[in-house]
């Protein structure tokens, strides 16, 4: 059992105090006398003054514990969750010079790339820069292609500088590069700019349409359909929001395939106590990683177009695909060539990004939504909630522009480009087909194909002691598995209760970023720990 520091133990006891309704006693100084006798003793004045700077007890906030929005209470976001603030506290001991049985903490919790060690994308962070410092375009050291991106996003910017607000919906010359990634993309299917939304990262356009979709009370409040397991953002979105969350099972049996009759399970149970009217897909799988098929997506698009569901289609992996046989398909582009009776009618939004891909941009937060057939109605009152926020950060919206509008054939920074994109990308491939291999060789875990994405999840067998062991310490089994993992190794991964699974199952997320022999090194030190950790509690 892992021990809270000292800030969260004080933070514990206060909320334990304030639930039983025992108030607080006053603090004893050094000889036993109270606060209140001492600034008696003190004389009024000096007390008057230390009642000015004295923090005010939780009963007399506006804001305590018992005010806090219960949403926001409600709200876990696992992959930055107690695992990583136990890791944070652990990296400070080990900077103290304290002495553990390893030297640092691998961080495996999260789809990081650049904390991770890979290397920006070259092209993209010189039309950054250009667009950054306009002086440096008639500098010799960055090629003509650059340039010639620069200058056009910058004629779009107000004062042609990238530190003016952009028009709420992005700048209009990357949306229309947005527009036409998307047909090339797709083979062709036709783009409205005017559907192109840039969003700060994927994150905050998913939010952003979750908020248009709920209404209701009791019975009739909106049910959020999502994939178990799913990314914590959407069961954190729900909660924040106030919507009921509800949970469609993939075949863990079956490389996490998405079944249609577990989609119809879901929903009709769900009509008992919610209005389900949302279906959201991650494809490729977080943290799942599984690629779906072409008859999946059209399963689903056909069971959305039957229920009257409104899709939401999570795609900032679709560069992210390595197993040989696996295809990336677009929502957008199965939907069109199924044909106008489902392309005019069923309602899409499908999201990209910065963060994932080969570019690994998280910290720019650029990001995309295209939005299909939504209500001219609704869409003014989306455009409207959209300008609240005035506009998304525009070095992430050049950041996003680069990705769909990268280097062409015949362009001076063509040849590096396509070297540094087939790198990264090979070397992902690389990475996830060891990590599978090798999490297969340790008794008691089991690894789906890496089919995409950036993550493993392995099914972990824990002994039956060291479940007992987790509940009476209050914790779920993974996470139990997880801490000792951490305090044993230095190796920081996410438990898969984090991101929901099927009752009686553990996992846990690790990210396949690590550069290779560092993520040999966590291979081999799971393999020794878990052996050991089911010896102990065999």
């Amino acid at each position: 059992m892992y021990r809270l520091s000292a800030v969260t133990r004080r933070a514990a006891a206060g909320v334990c105090a304030r639930h039983v309704g025992v108030e607080a006693r006053p603090r004893l100084r050094p000889g036993g006398r109270d606060l209140a006798a001492n600034l008696t003793t003190a004389g009024t004045a000096s007390a008057l003054q230390d009642s000015r700077v004295a923090p005010a007890r939780n009963g007399d906030r506006v804001l305590n514990i018992g005010s806090l929005n219960p949403q926001v209470r409600a709200t876990e976001y696992a992959v930055r969750g107690p695992i990583v603030i136990k890791a944070g506290e652990i990296e400070k001991e080990l900077q103290q010079g304290a002495q553990k049985p390893f030297t640092e903490i691998i961080k495996a919790n999260i789809g990081d790339a650049h904390a991770m060690g890979q290397q920006p994308i070259t092209f993209l962070r010189q039309v950054v820069a250009l667009c950054t410092c306009p002086e440096l375009i008639d500098s010799p050291d960055f090629p003509a292609d650059a340039k010639e991106r620069a200058q056009r996003i910058l004629q779009d910017c107000g004062g042609h500088s990238l530190g003016s607000y952009s028009a709420s919906q992005g700048l209009y010359c990357i949306r229309q590069d947005v527009a036409k990634y998307v047909e090339s993309r797709d083979g062709g299917v036709p783009v409205d700019p005017g559907n192109i939304y840039i969003t700060t990262g994927a994150s905050d356009g998913i939010m952003s349409v979750l908020k248009l979709l709920l209404s209701g009370e009791g019975r009739m409040r909106t049910g959020v359909m999502i994939p178990i397991p799913q990314y914590p953002l959407y069961s954190a979105a729900i909660s924040e929001l106030g919507a009921v969350q509800v949970n469609y099972y993939l075949d863990e049996e079956n490389n996490w395939a998405l079944d249609k009759s577990e989609l119809r399970r879901s929903l009709n149970e769900a009509r008992e106590y919610c209005y389900p009217k949302v279906l959201c897909i991650i494809n490729p799988g977080n943290p799942t990683g599984q690629v779906q098929s072409r008859k999946c997506i059209e399963d689903v698009i056909r069971f959305a177009y039957e229920e009257k569901l409104f899709l939401l289609a999570d795609e900032v992996y679709q560069e992210n695909v390595y197993s040989e046989g696996c295809k990336f398909h677009s929502f957008k582009k199965v939907l069109y060539e199924m044909g106008p009776e489902y392309f005019n009618t069923v309602e899409l939004v499908s999201f990209h990004s910065t963060s994932k891909g080969y570019t690994g941009e998280c910290g720019f937060r650029g990001g995309y939504m295209e939005v299909i057939n939504m209500d001219p109605e609704v869409k003014a009152h989306f455009e409207k909630l959209l300008s609240v926020r005035l506009c998304p950060p525009v070095p992430g919206q050049v950041a996003m522009d680069v990705v769909v509008n990268p280097p062409k054939p015949g362009e001076e920074s063509y040849k590096t480009f396509k070297m540094e994109k087939m790198m990264v990308l090979q070397n992902l491939a690389e990475k996830a087909k060891l990590s599978e291999e090798v999490l297969n060789t340790i008794p008691g875990m089991q690894c789906n194909p890496l089919q995409g994405a950036m993550y493993a999840f392995p099914r972990i067998f824990i002994p039956a002691k060291a479940i007992k062991e987790a509940q009476a310490s209050g914790m779920a089994p993974d996470m139990f598995y997880c801490m000792k993992l951490l305090e044993e190794t230095g190796i920081c991964v996410v438990p898969g209760s984090g991101f929901g699974q099927k009752e009686g199952t553990y996992h846990f997320r690790m990210t396949i970023l690590l550069p290779i022999e560092k993520l040999k090194v966590l291979l081999q030190n799971v393999k020794d720990f878990h052996g050991k950790f089911v010896q102990k509690y065999a």
